[in-house]
């Protein structure tokens, strides 16, 4: 590399030093993650997380959001108030201190707080200098203080503002910078509204509230039985194995372990780990030992009680979690998470603690509890056979047939790139559509893999049902991911999984039977964003006949019209005499108008037009925004309980338009 003839010297003054809250400006990412829709709404977690704190200290019992009309949201707590006094080290008052110094707060061992769910003492100042304006008021004393920030920088003193009736707490009102949140700075009530429900079960006895001034939308959350109201929410539309939760919750030297379990008839797990109200999605020192205690104290059980023959095998840890819903929340002085992000706790002492808990009250439950005991072990029990019973058909589906990368469905038809990022695969609903996809499609980027009849209902299926499936098979042989416990996301043939159904209740109701399949059993695909639908249109608008005819596509009701009304106008604009007798169709100039019922109607030209052409067609990415909320709904539509379907199509009967069914 040739050498730059700058003839600036390279000394200090090209050394560029970030003062105060600059490096948080320059790179956002590195405190917050992202600077996009999951940045924005992880201010609110910040800011948020120290009012939980104090509830979780026992000095506050409300957290109060409220989202503004201007773009801000402010959030209250009733707790002791951040210290104004003059901080020794900074010469600053201690709230501007906590809200300007990196590396500042309460949580670092000095009293404040013996467990926090943030210790890197980097929220609220990263909060604050990523903000266009920020007030700080605090009640203390029977006083009310205020100070204002514009982008992390002071624009006024602390204001001793007088007596007040407030009582004592903190309230933080902030408006996102749009210079750094460039793709949106409005929250969601939604999320928030998620969010602050986690908080009050995580937090028994604390009363939190949102507020949305743009719409006048309210919620409000109150959890006596904390995270034992939390399982029992998760199994909402399950039958369960026992109507009460085992719940305990105990201290163990300067931490505390609390857990709740409960048992249902599904075949998938449900534990859900939390540091200091943090969720930890990777889950965890915490959750290894929860798993390693649950493992070992249901086999005990199962031996001591007879319930295990001295020849057969102990039951592993996946059939015991199987239909297992559970929190596991912990609370320690020092967590020690992966990242800021917070998503890994590392404590190994945590993994100890959790173990002897389990150890010795789960135990004491299952011996005071012999009917349920049983139920749980018969449930692991035939979670073993079905897993013996599906050994063989696994080894030959998916180690011969995808983790060597042979004997792929015969019905697929591969495409010839080999680069996973470059490649898709379209499932079609029938094999007139897969006919017609196959000659219409990019093969050197396109696989088509056409399913025949309904896909098996896996919300109601073990995985030894499914592979003897063909359909069920040939989609996992096609991905190459593997499945249970050999499930491999890196092995994964296609960065682009398309459903291509017909664009009727029938195709809505195959789609959401893959769902169900790639939600359940591939999580992991649809997270990483995968899995997408394609949009065929549902209306044909044709002019002209022979070689100069031409079909204008429509995906929906609406854009029909829209495209109709506007066509008219132009004409009557040219001066074209318009027949008001006439259908509106032919009154926009149009010779026909038809009406797609299916894929298969489609010839090879005109599906690649308007449904696989990536400069054309429209595809709507699948994304798991809310997983337990994803869950209820698999469970409601696709599960045992048939009271919660009908009453679910009842409430949404009124919706539905005759000419969408099928007769």
């Amino acid at each position: 590399m040739a050498k730059q003839t700058d003839k600036q010297a390279y000394d200090g003054s090209q050394i560029q030093v970030l003062e105060g809250l600059e490096p948080v400006r320059k790179r956002p990412g590195m405190y917050i993650g992202s600077t996009g829709y999951d940045g924005v709404h992880h201010l609110i977690k910040e800011i948020a997380d120290n009012s939980i704190d104090e509830a979780i200290a026992g000095y506050g019992t409300q957290v109060l959001v409220r989202i503004l009309n201007d773009g801000g949201i402010t959030i209250t707590d009733n707790g002791r108030g951040i210290p104004v006094d003059i901080h020794p080290k900074t010469g600053k008052s201690t709230l501007e201190t906590v809200l300007t110094v990196l590396h500042a707060g309460g949580k670092f061992g000095g009293g404040g707080y013996k467990v926090s769910s943030g210790l890197h003492g980097v929220g609220s100042s990263v909060v604050n200098a990523l903000s266009t304006k920020m007030i700080a008021e605090v009640a203390r004393g029977g006083n009310l203080y205020r100070i204002e920030f514009e982008r992390g920088v002071p624009t006024t003193q602390l204001e001793n503002l007088g007596k007040s009736p407030r009582p004592d707490g903190t309230s933080i009102t902030f408006y996102p910078d749009p210079t750094i949140f460039k793709e949106t700075v409005e929250f969601d009530y939604k999320w928030v509204v998620n969010y602050l429900r986690h908080q009050a079960y995580l937090t028994k006895g604390v009363y939190v509230q949102v507020d949305d001034d743009r719409t006048k939308e309210r919620q409000a959350f109150y959890f006596e039985g904390g995270i034992q109201s939390y399982v029992k929410h998760l199994n909402i539309g399950k039958e369960v194995l026992s109507d009460t939760p085992f719940y305990v919750e105990k201290t163990i030297e300067d931490s505390m372990v609390e857990i709740a379990i409960q048992y249902n008839d599904t075949y998938t797990e449900n534990v859900q780990a939390f540091a200091n109200n943090v969720l930890n999605p990777d889950g965890g020192t915490h959750v290894v030992g929860f798993r390693s205690s649950l493992t070992q104290t249901i086999n005990d059980y199962a031996r001591k009680n007879n319930l295990l023959k001295e020849k057969e095998d102990n039951l592993s840890g996946d059939d015991i979690r199987e239909g297992l819903t559970a929190i596991v929340l912990v609370k320690l002085p020092d967590p020690q998470f992966e990242g800021q992000t917070k998503n890994k706790l590392g404590n190994p002492e945590v993994r100890r603690y959790v173990q002897q808990v389990m150890n010795e009250y789960f135990g004491y439950y299952l011996d005071e509890n012999p009917a349920v005991a049983k139920k749980i072990v018969s449930k692991a029990l035939l979670a073993a056979r079905a897993r013996k019973a599906a050994r063989a058909a696994r080894e030959n589906v998916i180690r011969k047939g995808v983790l060597d990368g042979l004997n792929l469905p015969g019905k697929l038809a591969d495409c010839s790139s080999k680069k996973p990022e470059e490649c898709e695969l379209y499932i079609v609903e029938g094999d007139s559509a897969g006919g017609s996809a196959k000659s219409g499609r990019d093969s050197r980027t396109q696989a088509i893999l056409p399913l025949r009849g309904k896909v098996l209902n896996t919300e109601r299926a073990r995985l030894d049902k499914m592979l003897a499936n063909n359909e069920i098979v040939s989609l996992i042989k096609g991905m190459g991911v593997g499945i249970g416990d050999q499930f491999d996301l890196s092995g994964l043939r296609y960065y682009k999984i398309v459903f291509m159904t017909d664009a009727d209740v029938d195709g809505a109701h195959i789609s959401t039977l893959l769902l169900t399949f790639f939600f359940r059993y591939m999580p992991e695909v649809v997270k990483g964003g995968h899995v997408y639908l394609a949009k065929p249109p549902l209306f044909g608008l044709i002019k002209g006949t022979g070689s100069a005819r031409k079909i204008d596509y429509i995906y929906d009701e609406d854009a029909l019209e829209a495209k109709i009304a506007k066509r008219i106008e132009e004409r009557k604009k040219e001066g074209l005499k318009i027949n008001a007798d006439d259908e509106r169709f032919k009154q926009a100039g149009y010779t026909a108008q038809q009406r797609f019922k299916g894929l298969g109607e489609m010839n090879a030209q005109q599906l690649w037009d308007t449904t696989m052409n990536p400069e054309n067609r429209v595809l709507i990415r699948v994304n798991i925004e809310d997983a337990e909320k994803a869950d209820a709904i698999f469970t409601k539509l696709m599960g045992q309980e048939v009271e919660l379907r009908k009453n679910f199509i009842q409430s949404r009967a009124s919706t539905v338009k005759i000419d969408d069914l099928d007769f």
